[in-house]
């Protein structure tokens, strides 16, 4: 029985996109652009967007494009995001990570997703800086609040370093990050800034964004700007 759940959660990982052994630079110019979109898209979402004082509030911004997520018995979600955090000269360049993990329940089925997580605590910013941390285990996080506002009477800043927005393509069943791992992706770190480049260089500011990761930034800053017109 055992081999049986390994040999399924092998299967499901294998969909992934980050099941290819090495990403080139295009692969992650594409990441960026998908990571905007999605932004946007969460943004404008009327009613349903990310609230603006949680982007007032966030040290850091991550999203993964299209994270799979499959299910038979044991699920599993598998992807490759970007990161940027603030800095006293604005928000950083983008760092690469690549997330996996599982959770055990009865789920059927294969579903993308696309994840945006908002680091909102010191400690959280941390932990995006090392070379690997667990969600909800050295990281705690919670379903972020949606809406034109975040209400007064929550406790959304209290509550968890980490806060998380998902869009599903389709149904899926048991949604969850509790488990996860996020590390660093050392190829797409490769790819846009050559060897011996670090994550915690890369997203103190001490390294400058290139051409291609403008995009990304710009849907970061400009997350503000449509969170403001939609209170309009």
């Amino acid at each position: 029985m055992k081999k049986l759940l390994a040999l399924s959660a092998a299967a499901i990982l294998s969909l992934a996109p980050m099941a290819r052994a090495e990403e080139s630079k295009d692969d992650v110019t594409e990441r960026l652009q998908k990571a905007a979109a999605v932004l946007h898209e969460v943004m404008e979402a009327p009613d349903k967007g990310i609230p603006e004082e949680v982007m007032d509030h966030a040290k850091c911004v991550a999203v993964v494009p299209h994270m799979v997520k499959g299910g038979f018995v044991i699920g599993a979600e598998n992807g490759r995001g970007v990161a940027t955090c603030r800095t006293e000269h604005g928000w950083s360049a983008p760092a690469f990570f690549a997330i996996t993990g599982g959770s055990w329940g009865l789920q059927i089925g294969v579903e993308g997703v696309d994840l945006v997580m908002i680091i909102q605590s010191d400690q959280g910013m941390q932990h995006l800086l090392s070379s690997k941390f667990q969600i909800g285990g050295d990281a705690s996080a919670a379903a972020g609040p949606v809406g034109r506002h975040a209400s007064a009477d929550t406790d959304w800043k209290m509550n968890a370093e980490i806060l998380t927005y998902s869009r599903a393509k389709g149904a899926f069943a048991g949604l969850t990050l509790s488990g996860a791992s996020v590390r660093r992706d050392d190829d797409s770190m490769k790819a846009v800034y050559g060897p011996d480049v670090t994550t915690q260089a890369v997203l103190d500011g001490k390294v400058p964004a290139t051409a291609d990761a403008h995009v990304f930034l710009a849907a970061v800053r400009g997350a503000k700007s449509q969170a403001t017109a939609a209170n309009q």
